[in-house]
């Protein structure tokens, strides 16, 4: 009965800490440097207590290395989730098409999305092309991707993770 309260114990303190360090590393990424150096302090400070506790325990069983990945990887998946939601950010999308295909182009602007243009021409082949740049809130990725495969399922995506964004509007 010790063995499963120990595993218990070091599963849910794997998930806080390592829920913690993933809403960490991604704070960070937007700048938040302040919250992250607590955030930091907290995580490692449950880390250290759990690993000593998991590393020094006089019970050999397969179960304690097995509570502490699980915690782990549940921690890493609910830091994703927490991330996903409470982290709102904006994303640049580059999206390369064929000159000649431009319904993207005015359905893009009837949803009030602002974008730029840019004529490029492809490296592989001697065709003109298009390259549009915008920039979206989080939220609106999946809807926006949608709306580009839909019109053009050939369309070229890429899409960014934008730190600041000054001067510009934004759906």
């Amino acid at each position: 009965m010790e063995m499963f309260f120990i595993c218990v114990k070091i599963f849910f303190a794997r998930i806080l800490d390592v829920t913690i360090a993933t809403f960490r590393q991604n704070i960070l990424m937007k700048g938040k440097i302040g919250v992250g150096s607590i955030l930091a302090f907290l995580e490692i400070m449950i880390w250290f207590i759990v690993a000593r506790e998991a590393l020094t325990i006089s019970i050999h069983s397969l179960w304690i290395p097995i509570s502490y990945s699980l915690g782990y990887a549940t921690g890493t998946l609910i830091g994703s989730l927490l991330s996903k939601q409470f982290i709102k950010g904006v994303v640049g999308i580059q999206i390369i098409i064929d000159e000649d295909k431009k319904e993207l182009l005015n359905s893009l602007k009837m949803r009030g999305y602002s974008f730029n243009i840019l004529h490029i021409e492809s490296g592989f082949k001697s065709d003109s092309k298009i390259m549009i740049f915008i920039e979206v809130n989080t939220k609106s990725i999946k809807k926006i991707e949608c709306l580009i495969h839909k019109i053009d399922p050939d369309a070229f995506i890429s899409i960014s993770d934008t730190k600041r964004v000054y001067n510009g509007t934004l759906k």
